[in-house]
């Protein structure tokens, strides 16, 4: 009988659990969306009103709804939970949260549940934007090393900006912190249990959000202080742990959390991974060289290169950050399917079945219409939250499948910059394989990022990359002996591979794709000139 593991996949308002046996067969899956979803504009039950940009979440939600998609995904497999063998976790990150020296959240405390700070901070946090400036200043005065591996930009939904903001805006929330973590650390920290000296921390999440490095660790007192001395205090003092990569034993399953999911007690948990980063795995890519493009809410684009490279705007580039024995980069677009939806809903549309149809007889261009796809700052290659998205070139000719089409374009657009940006760093790109919900859901995306790239695009069967991940990584924490695989390519090939003659490949249409060469470099002009304004 194959083994099987369980990987959580926790996404912005909700969370997938997926049972998937060692010859990658689904066995089961299930879902559950958070109770409270995203806290943007009151906190619940007092309703004190957020401020812009606030992006919040309530931990109970991650703990209650994983235990009922786990039990939902184990009764699909018709499993009584003693036949997983490990589990695995990835999550939004920096999705990033406060606790006492037990692990109990700080605004499950009476005192601080009425202050914003105290609660958990979303990845798409948006209030650091002073911390982040000051952070970014002072780190181009001083010429910090650590800079070179994000491109030369600490990010305004990282780590540190997080923590300074409480610092300076909720210093009582500040002082009572005995543990600032990534939320994938604290649940694997609830999993497993133990002291807060001996809570695991994810190399990838600490890498790629908490500028941390295995040869240089996190930035240095004398920095930190230059920032400012609290932050430096917390650095040092309240970031207990042990760093271990995703796929190695953070512990096993506590009994009281076994029951609660519905599994074996004593079952090992997986360091925690983020979410994106475990579509790689997830679509069985174990070799250099491939753009896994993980298209949701917003997309992150990873790739496992042989040598590490500096290139400008790059969002993070961690040795062994994905994938043991290689450098992983992280570039990313901050809305895509989040930017899809606010233009449907601002068209007043149900979905995009029909106009999509009309918006794809419409030539290259969308008939001089052209867009910005920043509605949520520029990520790659800007790492600027501020920039804002547009549209210009509407007449009253144009209708809605224009504004579409246009949209489109800007992502694919977008897309390509990234793609030259690694290549000019001598970073090679020679697949891509897209994977998450969108591609599933919006076939005409893919096709026209196709164009635009002049390229091939691989789409993975699976739709849910991420949480397959998690279950390759869960099943490497079980051990060889219960899983027969010696490392994560192996199990990445033998639980999420493809074999070529059934791949599903989108291919460029050499019209379009010529016009788009021109287009292209418009939308290049046009970005140069909206960032001086």
């Amino acid at each position: 009988m194959a083994a099987i593991s369980l990987g959580l996949d926790f996404g912005t308002e909700s969370v997938r659990a997926i049972l998937v046996d060692t010859t990658g067969r689904q066995r089961g899956i299930g879902s559950c969306q958070f109770a409270h979803g995203q806290l943007t504009d009151t906190l619940p039950g007092s309703q004190v009103p957020l401020p812009t940009g606030y992006a919040l979440q309530h931990p109970d939600d991650w703990l209650d709804a994983a235990a009922i998609a786990t039990q939902s995904a184990l009764h699909a497999a018709g499993s009584d939970g003693d036949d997983v063998v490990g589990i695995g976790v990835d999550f939004t990150s920096c999705t990033m949260l406060p606790t006492d020296r037990e692990g109990t959240p700080l605004c499950q405390l009476p005192q601080f549940r009425d202050n914003p700070l105290a609660w958990p901070k979303l990845w798409k946090h948006h209030g650091a934007v002073a911390q982040t400036d000051r952070l970014n200043a002072v780190a181009r005065q001083r010429d910090e090393s650590f800079l070179q591996r994000y491109g030369g930009t600490i990010g305004l939904e990282w780590l540190l900006p997080k923590i300074l903001e409480t610092i300076e805006s909720a210093p009582e929330v500040a002082a009572s912190a005995d543990v600032w973590l990534e939320a994938g650390d604290w649940f694997v920290w609830q999993l497993v249990g133990g002291p807060a000296e001996q809570l695991t921390r994810s190399t990838c999440q600490a890498g790629y959000k908490g500028l941390w490095s295995a040869s240089e660790g996190y930035p240095s007192d004398a920095f930190l202080r230059a920032v400012d001395p609290r932050l430096a205090e917390a650095v040092a003092h309240r970031l207990p742990g042990i760093l271990r990569a995703p796929g190695e034993a953070a512990g096993n399953l506590t009994e009281p959390l076994a029951r609660r999911l519905g599994l074996r007690g004593g079952t090992p948990v997986s360091t925690a991974i983020i979410d994106a980063h475990a579509a790689v795995p997830g679509v069985g890519e174990a070799a250099a060289g491939t753009l896994v493009m993980v298209l949701g809410t917003s997309s992150c684009h990873m790739l496992n290169a042989i040598e590490p490279r500096t290139v400008n705007g790059v969002a993070g580039m961690v040795e062994g950050g994905i994938l043991p024995g290689l450098v992983g980069y992280e570039t990313g677009q901050a809305a895509v399917g989040d930017a899809f939806a606010w233009l449907r809903r601002l068209l007043g549309l149900e979905s995009f079945d029909t106009l999509a149809n009309e918006a794809m007889k419409l030539p290259p261009g969308a008939d001089g219409v052209r867009c910005l796809d920043w509605m949520n700052g520029c990520r790659t290659p800007l790492m600027d939250a501020t920039v804002r998205g547009q549209f210009t070139g509407l007449s009253l000719q144009h209708g809605p499948a224009h504004l579409y089409l246009a949209l489109m374009e800007a992502s694919a657009f977008g897309l390509r910059w990234i793609v030259e940006l690694l290549r000019e760093g001598d970073v090679p790109v020679e697949r891509f394989v897209a994977t998450g919900g969108l591609p599933h859901h919006n076939r005409h995306i893919v096709e026209v990022y196709a164009d635009v790239l002049n390229a091939e695009i691989e789409v993975h069967p699976s739709q849910h990359g991420p949480a397959t991940g998690a279950a390759v990584l869960g099943m490497l924490a079980a051990g060889s002996q219960a899983s027969g695989f010696q490392s994560i390519a192996e199990a990445a090939t033998a639980m999420a591979g493809v074999a070529p003659e059934q791949r599903d490949i989108v291919r460029p249409r050499s019209g379009r794709a010529q016009a788009y060469q021109t287009l292209y470099a418009d939308y290049r002009r046009w970005a140069d000139v909206v960032q001086t304004w």
